[in-house]
């Protein structure tokens, strides 16, 4: 019988070096390969060249409310959330040789002009404008810097018409539309089979822009609109003490059918004082109390507990919803940077469109911009104020592309055409 034990010695002698190339793997560095050429053929490429990229911030701090106010918005509100996203490009750059830098433009009563700052920013070299404006402040910067070939990125304007009649080709769209938060509300309700609202309607134009999408949405998941009122009795949600308008008020829901009351109140005016003061027990949603928006404190699941955290830590405060969106804008840039290996808006641009785009934003899912009006395609949450509702588009949703896009203006629909 053979016995191993006394084999010749030879046979378990390990292989002699083989000093010619070989693939970098566990297997063949047990087989006795060697490192000295894969590094040699490592060596032989070319080392990333390093970049330096500089992403421009222009916003209008809201100022200081006149008494005590807890949901007074921070004098950062924005800025922060730009700041961390240039620390999230950094962290990533140190492995590619890039680095990110923000040039932060606060706009004042001495400096109110949005189109200079913007024009200041690009002669210096910065090539990627992220804007918390209203809507006509990003048309007006949008078209200005237009032949120069830099790309604005729209953080805090949720007006269809800008990606719509007035879209623009080198705009791009962090925040959801009125159309995605209202379409987020409507599927919800049609999920709860709560078919019938009553529309209060605030005397603002950013109310009213609001309440028609909301019309909008309601047609287009077949909810009903049983009853709509314009809200006439002033700021009561800030208002102290009561008064007969108080009381005037309660009596303003009698007699309606519906399901939810939803209100228009984007300046936040009265529609926190509608819940719990309906003449009947009727839930109340829009924009105030059940809200849709991209970021809320209460928002833990897919690492964004991490994202509150890092945050808090940088602010020393609750990240808000311009704050993630202005974060969200610089991180666009960042993501796109590193996978091109380039800042070159030329080659940028077109990028933000490839299905080869994507953006990881503590959502679930990556983030893609929809190309036929460079809005950026996201799941909305739907919160109250303590606890996270649920999450639109809402399960049973379908599209032939992607879920996401039953939230907003879908290409059929679309009354973009790019200038």
């Amino acid at each position: 019988m053979h016995d191993p034990a006394h084999a010749p010695a030879q046979r378990f002698r390990q292989p002699a070096r083989d000093w010619t190339p070989c693939a970098l793997s566990l297997r063949v560095l047990f087989a006795g390969c060697t490192l000295l050429m894969p590094l040699a053929a490592r060596a032989q490429q070319p080392a990333p060249q390093p970049i330096d990229t500089h992403i421009g911030l222009i916003y209008r701090p809201e100022p200081a409310p006149s008494s005590y106010d807890a949901e007074a918005a921070p004098e950062d509100e924005g800025l922060a959330g730009a700041r961390m996203g240039i620390a999230d490009n950094n962290t990533t750059g140190r492995f590619t040789k890039q680095t990110f830098a923000l040039d932060a433009v606060a706009l004042s009563d001495e400096k109110p002009d949005a189109v200079a700052a913007a024009k200041d920013l690009v002669a210096k070299g910065v090539n990627y404008l992220v804007l918390a404006l209203p809507a006509d402040a990003v048309l007006a910067v949008a078209d200005a810097v237009k032949d120069t070939g830099a790309v604005v990125l729209n953080a805090g304007a949720p007006d269809d018409r800008l990606r719509g009649a007035d879209c623009r080709a080198n705009v791009f769209h962090i925040l959801p539309s009125r159309a995605m938060l209202t379409d987020a509300i409507a599927q919800y309700l049609t999920v709860m089979r709560w078919r019938k609202i009553f529309l209060i309607v605030g005397p603002t134009e950013a109310d009213k822009a609001y309440a028609e999408a909301l019309r909008n949405s309601a047609r287009k998941f077949a909810v009903k609109i049983t009853a709509e009122k314009p809200w006439t009795f002033g700021p009561l949600a800030k208002a102290r003490g009561d008064t007969p308008t108080r009381a005037e008020a309660m009596v303003f829901t009698r007699g309606l059918d519906y399901d939810m009351a939803i209100v228009a109140d984007e300046e936040g005016d009265w529609g926190d004082y509608v819940s719990y003061r309906t003449v009947d027990p009727r839930p109340v949603g829009g924009t105030q109390a059940l809200t849709s928006t991209t970021w809320s404190p209460v928002l833990e699941t897919w690492g964004a507990a991490q994202a509150q955290n890092r945050f808090r830590r940088l602010a020393s405060r609750l990240m808000r919803p311009l704050d993630y969106q202005a974060w969200a804008a610089v991180r666009t840039v960042g993501e796109a940077v590193t996978a091109k290996k380039t800042a070159d808006p030329a080659v940028l641009t077109p990028y933000l469109v490839d299905p080869a785009f994507n953006l990881p934003a503590y959502k679930g899912v990556s983030l893609t911009f929809r190309p036929w009006d460079h809005q950026l395609r996201q799941p909305v949450i739907v919160v109250q104020p303590k606890a996270l509702v649920s999450v639109a588009p809402e399960q049973g949703f379908l599209h032939q592309r992607t879920p996401l896009d039953t939230l907003g203006v879908d290409l059929p629909e679309t009354t973009c055409k790019f200038k």
